[in-house]
């Protein structure tokens, strides 16, 4: 997809602050500094759009990014971060659920891991969470450009056995340095429009 507009445009906490629009929907859910923003940015062609931060914690909303005026990506806070109490963890998670469970816009989640590590059980709970309800998930492995090329196989099947996938999830390789896997998204993405 050619992205010719992109931008934020609202940051929500609760269903009567989401978009008042039928176009489709895709979250982006991943464990805190995995990667969303750099992914978010890379694939709409705007640095800094998303704003990225050495800092876990700072996404608390979730925030809709509409796209060439027929999409919106909805980045929803990190997971996993545990410099936050547990009274405002459990705010974002009830936030994030209901998103989740009640929006019929929302076609799939785009959840991001790091192709360098094993998914970590908070990744596995997310995974299993959407499975639970029948919420498409398409799972980017990303930093691919941090492993060499010969290894990329290995890593992915680490991360294909961890989440117990079979040949039917998608599963795409993805680095926000070097573009690596961003047309497979978008045509993953479009498929689900």
């Amino acid at each position: 997809m050619k992205v010719v507009s992109s931008d934020i445009v609202i940051s929500a906490v609760k269903p009567e602050q989401y978009p008042d629009t039928e176009i489709p929907e895709f979250a982006l859910a991943g464990r805190s500094n995995v990667g969303k923003s750099s992914f978010i940015n890379k694939m709409l062609n705007r640095k800094g759009l998303a704003r990225i931060s050495s800092k876990p914690g700072k996404t608390q909303t979730l925030n809709f990014y509409l796209i060439n005026e027929i999409l919106h990506f909805v980045d929803v806070p990190g997971y996993g971060y545990a410099k936050v109490s547990k009274t405002e963890r459990a705010a974002w998670g009830k936030m994030i659920e209901t998103y989740f469970t009640t929006r019929e816009q929302l076609r799939a989640v785009v959840l991001i891991v790091d192709l360098r590590h094993p998914p970590t059980s908070d990744d596995v709970m997310m995974y299993d969470f959407l499975k639970h309800y029948g919420i498409p998930c398409i799972i980017i492995a990303t930093k691919a450009d941090k492993i060499p090329r010969g290894k990329w196989q290995k890593h992915l099947k680490v991360t294909r056995e961890t989440f117990e996938l079979d040949q039917n999830d998608h599963i795409v390789l993805f680095s926000s340095e070097t573009g690596e896997g961003k047309d497979q998204a978008w045509s993953i993405l479009q498929s689900y429009m």
